[in-house]
């Protein structure tokens, strides 16, 4: 039996900011956009992995979340405590010049970690924490 990881979620706060960021910085193929009302779903992905995507969504939408819940949601969204993700690229240094040249902020330049990979961080348009590694 084989488990893949086939879809992962990050909350998004503006899916314009959003796509042109994991699209034509990180290089992102967009895979499927949906709306609904006021609300958007962006499925994005590696070119080179068509089984593997994000899906950029919308926050705190669950009819059962209280609007005090959805304010705290939002909260830790900005300041990149709500989610995260790991890639991992085989350029770190190349698409660290791509993310720093960017609008989003850089939280940690490419560095040796203690644990034996060499990363950074940067936080996306919404504040999600992104790491990326060295392959």
């Amino acid at each position: 039996m084989n488990i893949n990881i086939h879809v992962s979620f990050l909350p998004h706060t503006d899916p314009e900011a959003s796509l042109a960021f994991y699209r034509d910085v990180l290089g992102f193929e967009l895979r499927n956009d949906v709306g609904y009302e006021n609300m958007r779903w962006l499925t994005l992905g590696p070119t080179n992995q068509p089984e593997t995507s994000i899906v950029l969504t919308p926050p705190a939408i669950d009819p059962g979340i209280t609007d005090e819940e959805r304010r705290v949601i939002h909260e830790l969204i900005a300041k990149g405590a709500f989610a995260s993700i790991v890639l991992a690229t085989d350029d770190l240094d190349g698409l660290f010049e791509k993310v720093e040249g960017s609008t989003v902020e850089v939280l940690q330049e490419p560095m040796a970690q203690d644990w034996g990979t060499r990363d950074f961080a940067f936080r996306d348009p919404a504040g999600n924490t992104v790491r990326v590694q060295q392959l």
